[in-house]
């Protein structure tokens, strides 16, 4: 059972009221915000997020506690993966064995699809030991690029919901879940409401690419991969 934390709730920006438009400081500072939540994170914690699709769960991927946690909280099988976050794409190098061009990376990342490679042996060991891949994404998203680079090391990254229940795009949404959390960070209702996450890419064989998840830029995506670098899709291992 999960310890029950007091949880710090965090308002990016203003609640939208139906009252007269008065600006009101109701919502804290983002560098404010930003020093809490990598100091939350840095004593292994677990934190909610907002990101350029759904929201999420984060903690540090190399904390085996967070890790540990992270599982517990959302009642997630210990057989599903969790992906990596990190802030810049030179990032992705120390974490991943990169077999495709860096002008790729850049076509596709900060953006909302993960991309799946061989891990490296930096990476935690403890973080998804059933498979030598991992996802990493850089979501378009300002506050999550800049604690990525605050913390200097990668956040996995989950949804922010129970296990097998709906994506959730604004934080009242799995407010069951604050309790186990040390900080919510509230930026606003999230704008696509596809709810459908972000497009999961494997691109660990060279040449080659599988979609495991269509997600929310399938088709964009896709037209990288194929037009512009000349991948072909590896119907062999589905």
């Amino acid at each position: 059972m999960c310890k029950e934390l007091k949880t710090k709730v965090l308002r990016l920006m203003p609640a939208t009221s139906n009252g007269p438009s008065v600006h009101q400081e109701s919502h804290t500072d983002g560098a404010e915000i930003l020093s809490c939540t990598v100091k939350a994170l840095k004593e292994s914690a677990v934190v909610a997020v907002p990101t350029d699709t759904i929201y999420g769960l984060a903690c540090l991927a190399q904390s085996s506690e967070a890790i540990k946690k992270t599982y517990d909280i959302k009642g997630r099988n210990g057989q599903k993966p969790l992906a990596i976050c990190v802030g810049e794409i030179q990032d992705i190098y120390k974490y991943c064995k990169v077999p495709v061009k860096e002008a790729l990376l850049s076509d596709l990342l900060p953006g909302p699809v993960t991309l799946v490679f061989e891990r490296s042996e930096v990476l935690n060991a403890d973080l998804n030991p059933f498979t030598s891949l991992v996802g990493v994404r850089i979501p378009d998203h300002a506050f999550m690029r800049r604690l990525c680079q605050m913390c200097g090391e990668p956040l996995a990254l989950t949804s922010a919901n129970i296990s097998s229940h709906t994506s959730t795009v604004a934080v009242h949404e799995f407010q069951e879940l604050w309790p186990k959390l040390a900080v919510v960070v509230d930026g606003g209702p999230i704008g696509d409401q596809s709810r459908l996450g972000s497009t999961v890419v494997d691109l660990s064989v060279l040449g080659k690419y599988r979609i495991i998840r269509p997600g929310c830029a399938l088709s964009s995506t896709v037209d990288v991969l194929e037009h512009k670098y000349g991948l072909s899709e590896d119907l062999g291992q589905q």
